[in-house]
C-alpha cells in the first residue's frame, strides 16, 4: 500500500512540473489593449522626429506634436496623428498638419502620409515580418 501512495504520489508531481512548463507566457499589463500597428506608430515618430512629442498614447493610437521647423524649410509645422487599426494600411492612419497660418494643403498632409507609409513598410521588411 505503501508503495502504492509512493508512485501516486511521484505521478502527481511529475504531472504538476510537466504543466509548469507549458504555461503561456505572462501578457505585460495592459498590452492586450494595444490596438495599433506598431509599424504605422514607429514610421510616424520616425517620420516626425524634427516635431517635438507632446503626447503619445499607444493605446489610443494619438501622437501630439508641437511646433517645429522640418531641416530645410522656414515654416513650422505640428501634428496630430491617429493610428486607428492593428492593419498595415492607409486606412489605419490618419494625419493632420497645421502651420502658424492654419491647415496645409491637402498635398503636403498626402506628402506626409505617403512617407509615413513607406517608412512602415521599410519597417516591416526589415523586420522580417514579410
Amino acid at each position: 500500500m505503501k508503495r502504492f501512495k509512493r508512485a501516486g504520489l511521484l505521478a502527481v508531481l511529475i504531472g504538476a512540473l510537466a504543466a509548469c512548463g507549458n504555461a503561456p507566457a505572462p501578457t505585460p499589463r495592459g498590452a492586450e489593449n494595444v490596438a495599433v500597428n506598431r509599424y504605422l506608430w514607429a514610421a510616424s515618430l520616425d517620420v516626425l522626429g524634427f516635431l517635438p512629442v507632446e503626447t503619445a498614447d499607444p493605446f489610443t493610437g494619438v501622437i501630439a506634436t508641437g511646433y517645429g521647423t522640418p531641416p530645410g524649410s522656414n515654416t513650422a509645422y505640428r501634428a496630430n496623428i491617429q493610428v486607428t487599426d492593428p492593419a498595415l494600411d492607409a486606412r489605419s492612419l490618419r494625419v493632420a498638419l497645421q502651420t502658424r497660418g492654419g491647415p496645409v494643403a491637402t498635398e503636403t498632409q498626402d506628402a506626409v502620409t505617403d512617407a509615413i507609409l513607406l517608412r512602415a513598410r521599410q519597417l516591416r521588411v526589415a523586420d522580417g515580418a514579410l
